[in-house]
């Protein structure tokens, strides 16, 4: 790789957890992300997230090491019922939080009014992806920074980069997602429980397992059959859009929606970077330590590397990703479906 100058692009990693967050900031991190554990961010879970004491914590522990915290409030509330987003805007703000990621017009707003000297990111949830869209947010709520749909490529990115006001994150590992961001109804169609305002994509609770005698195994979510795995195979968590399913037209059970395979866009980054991306961002809060440890360092390097001129040396991360397959999803061209 020949030696040019690239501006240093902030590495944006995930903290499900207190203990992840740490992780995150020791192995390298330039910032992390992280969100209540309530249905204002969109990884509502059990087990995951944070408490605002815990908040506060993390903030104090991130900032003595040089590292930023960004809180994401990134999903819709029901109408008349903004007093928790309200809340977490508020809490965020007191305690002296980096950023916000927001989703919802009406909890920009208020964030914008109410703290106007709060700098604010637009979630990829709010499916910004046009420079008329991510303008209006930058005009009338002071949004800093766009974090943009897994559906462009490296070429449209770099003509969006000289239209906008603002900064630019993009996802370069992690769960693909469908590329509709922001607009997901399998879930609460199944489960009762919506991704964009509960902030649960096929909750534990609605997930059943079924072995057969042969030991088959059958995977229901909300009663609805999303997946069968013969005895031996390699069997992922239920989500609705990555099951195999039988249609009208089609011979055999097969991916309908999206197949299970995770982004690496490693080869990717002097691109990425040349094309305007000021922050580049992993995905995986509800993912382990061990994950967030070694895919953060592994990204460290390699974004050091190319800083230096050298060719990015990153050790394979396949073990890591979904279905143990990665993909450059639309970032290369528009042949991925």
């Amino acid at each position: 790789m020949t030696a040019e100058k690239l501006t240093r692009p902030e590495l944006v990693c995930p903290a499900g957890t207190p203990a992840s967050l740490r992780t995150a900031v020791d192995a390298g991190a330039d910032a992390v992300y992280c969100g209540f554990q309530n249905a204002t961010n969109a990884r509502n879970f059990p087990g995951l997230n944070f408490t605002p004491a815990e908040l506060q914590a993390a903030i104090a522990y991130a900032h003595d090491r040089g590292a930023k915290v960004l809180l994401a409030v990134n999903t819709f509330p029901p109408a008349g019922q903004t007093d928790l987003w309200k809340e977490a805007i508020d809490i965020g703000a007191g305690f002296g939080i980096d950023a916000i990621i927001v989703a919802d017009i009406g909890v920009a707003d208020y964030a914008a009014r109410r703290h106007p000297g709060q700098r604010l990111h637009l979630s990829v949830q709010a499916g910004a992806a046009s420079p008329e869209a991510i303008g209006f947010y930058c005009r009338e709520f002071g949004v800093k920074r766009v974090v943009l749909p897994r559906m462009l490529t490296v070429a449209e990115i770099s003509g969006l980069h000289q239209q906008i006001p603002c900064e630019i994150e993009a996802f370069v590992f992690g769960n693909i997602g469908m590329m509709a961001e922001g607009r997901c109804s399998l879930t609460n169609y199944a489960t009762g429980l919506s991704t964009n305002m509960d902030g649960v994509c096929s909750p534990a609770s609605q997930v059943q397992y079924e072995e057969d005698a042969e030991r088959n195994l059958t995977t229901r979510l909300g009663g609805f059959v999303v997946d069968r795995f013969a005895c031996g195979e390699s069997a992922g968590y239920p989500t609705i859009c990555k099951g195999r399913y039988h249609v009208v037209g089609r011979t055999g059970a097969y991916h309908a929606f999206e197949e299970p395979v995770s982004l690496n866009l490693s080869a990717l980054l002097p691109d990425l970077m040349r094309a305007g991306v000021t922050a580049l961002k992993i995905e995986g809060r509800q993912r382990s330590r061990a994950y967030v440890r070694n895919v953060v360092a592994a990204f460290r390097k390699a974004v050091d590397a190319v800083l230096a001129g050298r060719d990015p040396e990153i050790a394979s991360l396949l073990a890591l990703t979904e279905g143990h397959r990665e993909t450059q999803g639309a970032f290369q061209g528009k042949t991925w479906r």
